[in-house]
């Protein structure tokens, strides 16, 4: 069998889960049965987002594979008639379209593997019973997640799938969004910043110096360091979107383009989200340790009328933090909007967002 992966994430995914693929394989299938299992890295799903396309390039790889089961793995979010695909299967062709995102983000790998299996299995079964489909449906609703059943929906008769699975409803849709989001991978984002992290850093170590942002912090309860930490955070987050154009705008006005244009914009809103908080905790270990090393309790005392004790460190280094991210945010300006997109995005997503600048170019 055949794993036809996306470049960049899903190529991880199936190099990761196929050494183990081939042995669970024949031990499920019973004595004397054995499974090969290679990976093919292809950009299958390169310059189209259309159903129909990416089955038929799939169903000429499977011809091309003589025979071969071809199971194509893509961290593109798929949708039919509002409902969110999970596989699409071809029992007379040997081929299955898997979206990984479907699958969610807990126990990714596992369900991977595990929906994976039972696909090969069943196409495999109908290979044994001349290409038709067994009669048994496939497990993929206990294998993929309780929280968001699977089940299947009914293909057209124009489709080359002959059985598909989706998940639906608000529990499908936030699985659909955790997985876009795990696909994207917020933590390369950290890196990604270098040059806002930089100036973020530079306004931490001066504000930690500064005695009149003793004075500040001291006077500050836990609520109003909370709004300083959350406004200091959502405005990060905001400016990387606006600046470097991350947010998406659709001129297709049909309902099912409007329900992606909102997972699309969510995914980002999380993505950033998720790689600014991660920027804020590293900023506020770097302040307290940086505090530790350079306050002195006597200079502190004398300025504050406060005794430096742990509770003052922590409040410094809170709201020094708050106050370095919104350096940061200004110095995100220095980076380019292809380096932060480069680090928000998967690579299939930062080819979508390409095409959608050239069709409105």
């Amino acid at each position: 069998m055949t794993l036809l992966a996306d470049p960049d994430a899903p190529t991880e995914v199936a190099q990761r889960v196929a050494p183990v693929l081939a042995a669970r394989l024949a031990d499920r299938s019973g004595p004397g049965r054995q499974f090969d299992v290679q990976v093919v890295s292809e950009p299958f799903t390169a310059g189209t987002e259309d159903l129909p396309t990416l089955t038929r390039r799939i169903t000429d790889r499977a011809r091309a594979q003589h025979g071969d089961i071809v199971v194509a793995l893509t961290d593109l979010p798929l949708h039919s008639h509002g409902r969110k695909i999970v596989v699409d299967l071809s029992h007379e062709h040997g081929w299955a379209l898997l979206s990984l995102p479907s699958l969610g983000s807990l126990g990714f790998h596992r369900r991977v593997r595990r929906t994976v299996e039972e696909i090969v299995l069943g196409l495999a079964g109908a290979r044994a019973t001349g290409g038709e489909e067994p009669s048994q449906r496939l497990p993929l609703g206990r294998s993929a997640g309780r929280l968001a059943p699977v089940r299947p929906d009914p293909t057209g008769e124009e489709e080359t799938a002959d059985r598909r699975y989706v998940v639906s409803g608000p529990r499908g849709y936030l699985r659909v969004l955790f997985g876009m989001v795990r696909a994207n991978r917020p933590w390369r984002l950290v890196p990604g910043l270098s040059k806002a992290l930089a100036a973020a850093l530079a306004t931490g170590a001066i504000a930690t110096v500064n005695s009149t942002l003793w004075s500040l912090a001291a006077s500050l309860g836990t609520p109003r360091l909370v709004i300083a930490m959350v406004g200091s955070v959502v405005l990060m987050i905001g400016w990387l979107i606006v600046d470097a154009r991350l947010w998406h705008r659709s001129t297709d006005p049909s309902p099912e383009e409007r329900k992606r244009t909102v997972l699309y914009n969510a995914s980002t809103v999380m993505t950033v989200g998720i790689g600014v908080i991660v920027c804020y905790a590293g900023l506020l270990v770097v302040n307290l340790m940086w505090a530790l090393f350079i306050l002195n309790d006597r200079v502190f005392t004398s300025m504050t009328r406060t005794p430096l004790q742990a509770s003052e460190y922590w409040t410094l280094s809170w709201f020094v933090a708050s106050v370095a991210t919104v350096g940061g945010a200004l110095g995100s300006g220095f980076e380019s909007d292809k380096a932060i997109r480069a680090a928000a995005y998967s690579k299939r997503e930062q080819e979508r967002r390409r095409m959608l600048e050239q069709d409105q170019d």
